[in-house]
């Protein structure tokens, strides 16, 4: 049935990164709605972000086109060229291999809301902009920029 029972989807906390770079993640809560309806092209994130939280390091993506339309709450989009703040309806796309590090934050008092979308392409590599880490999606393990692992 495609219908998804968006309540029994398991939740997950964080963002898995390595020790400390994890801390200003810790307490984002993350459904995967796309591999719940058994989707493999691309995902469907159901995201909370309470006060003072990060959706992510910031970062951009070398083959993985990527959106985000929020549906409650604010969030302040940080990117090289500055700060957006983006409302409940708000949507924000970040086109693959654009260089262009991306990370939202949640600045409010009230928890935030959103749907990310991205594409699953086997060779994408997250980088981040402002830390020496990246990762790649075909291992999924997080790595200094010159390839160390941590």
């Amino acid at each position: 049935m495609p219908k998804i029972d968006v309540s029994a989807v398991p939740t997950e906390k964080g963002a898995g990164y390595p020790l400390p770079l994890d801390a200003p993640c810790a307490d984002r809560i993350r459904q995967r709605l796309g591999n719940a309806g058994g989707l493999t092209d691309f995902g469907v994130n159901l995201t909370h972000l309470p006060p003072g939280g990060w959706s992510s390091q910031r970062h951009w993506h070398s083959h993985e086109d990527e959106m985000v339309l929020v549906l409650a709450g604010e969030l302040v989009l940080i990117e090289d060229s500055g700060e957006t703040l983006l409302r409940a309806g708000d949507a924000a796309a970040f086109p693959k291999n654009s260089g262009n590090g991306h990370h939202m934050v949640n600045r409010s008092s009230v928890t935030a809301i959103y749907i990310e979308i991205g594409s699953r392409h086997h060779d994408d590599m997250t980088t981040c902009s402002d830390i020496d880490m990246k990762s790649a999606n075909a291992d999924g393990r997080f790595v200094h920029k010159d390839g160390r692992p941590y």
